[in-house]
């Protein structure tokens, strides 16, 4: 038990205070129980950005979490119905996207993934949670009534396109799919499944002569494993680094902390000073990076879970490239992965030229 899972339990305790407030009528209820909604929403916030930034996230801080934030608005969208201030097919709508997003969710667990919270989904939380709080307080104003009506309007629509979205993102745990293990032979680019990516670099990076190093942050070795997993890689491959905290990025790869506080450590131009630090300080001939956000969370900045940037140097050579996975961790991790593999492929013959 730490103070975000206090907050998460402090949110669950605020339930039946909130629906006395709006049951039981007195003066300035509505007053009261806007102002407990308010209060106890905005820990809905606080809970998740304090365990982020201590580290304190926690298996039980998962779960109350997710099943504090349903039932606190539904709760409230159960006595707001009882109370003829909201038509019962509104909060139809928002149960059955909760349900039909946990199903989706139980559907991945199954498999092995972890879906992602979306910006649509917060969208949804802000614009119920607004909405929510305009009908309240259109009982004691009813010149809020006509927001509170379109507020209800817009929340309707963003709770229905957030849940097509999350469908159609991960549609794939639908498909039954099975999730792939970490170190299953990756295709080549193209699709072509008579061969690996990393044996066909293997065999590209020979044939140049030229020795590759990494360096990758949210893939944690993936990539240095898929290179290895093919004998005789250490003729091609001389090693890599990594640097998941942003210490290790400025004292192993030479990152400067200005260069990682301003542009932030999933940036274009962190991925470039990665791979230049790689390629300098493992004495390789080239060298890819890797930095990305690959959930299930955010990394605490704006930064959208699947923003990936991966960067390849080499004498006379610094490319990055942007990519935006919109899968679940493993499925964002395996993706960088390729992708860095194709793009070092497509770098070589510019590598020879120089």
């Amino acid at each position: 038990m730490n103070v975000p899972n206090l907050l998460t339990l402090s949110r669950l305790a605020a339930i039946p205070v909130l629906m006395a407030l709006l049951l039981v009528h007195f003066q300035n209820h509505d007053q009261l129980a806007a102002a407990v909604f308010v209060l106890f929403s905005l820990t809905d916030t606080l809970d998740g950005q304090l365990a982020r930034r201590r580290g304190t996230v926690t298996e039980l801080g998962k779960f109350l979490d997710p099943l504090a934030d349903k039932l606190f608005i539904l709760s409230v969208l159960a006595v707001l119905v009882q109370e003829s201030l909201l038509p019962a097919w509104v909060a139809i709508v928002i149960l059955g996207r909760e349900l039909l997003i946990t199903i989706l969710r139980s559907v991945g667990l199954g498999q092995g993934r972890v879906i992602a919270a979306s910006g649509l989904g917060k969208t949804k939380t802000v614009s119920q949670m607004a909405a929510v709080l305009l009908v309240i307080l259109a009982r004691p104003y009813p010149v809020l009534h006509t927001l509170a009506t379109l507020a209800v309007a817009l929340a309707v629509v963003v709770t229905v396109y957030s849940g097509l979205d999350y469908l159609w993102r991960f549609r794939f745990v639908l498909s039954g799919r099975p999730l792939r293990p970490a170190l299953e032979p990756l295709p080549v680019g193209g699709g072509k499944s008579d061969g690996q990516a990393a044996r066909r670099l293997g065999e590209r990076l020979l044939e140049a002569g030229l020795k590759l190093a990494v360096a990758e942050s949210c893939t944690g070795g993936m990539l240095a494993a898929a290179l290895t997993e093919t004998a005789g890689s250490s003729r091609y491959f001389e090693g890599g680094v990594v640097p998941y905290s942003n210490e290790l990025k400025e004292r192993l790869l030479g990152v400067t902390a200005d260069l990682l506080r301003t542009r932030g450590a999933v940036s274009a131009e962190v991925a470039s000073a990665m791979a230049e630090g790689a390629r300098s300080r493992l004495g390789a001939d080239l060298a890819v990076s890797i930095t990305g956000v690959a959930g299930p969370d955010t990394d605490g900045s704006d930064k959208p879970v699947g923003l990936t940037f991966i960067g390849v140097a080499a004498p006379g050579l610094l490319t990055v490239k942007e990519f935006n996975w919109k899968g679940d961790r493993a499925e964002n991790r395996r993706q960088s992965v390729e992708a860095a593999l194709q793009l070092v492929l497509d770098s070589i013959n510019q590598v020879k030229k120089t």
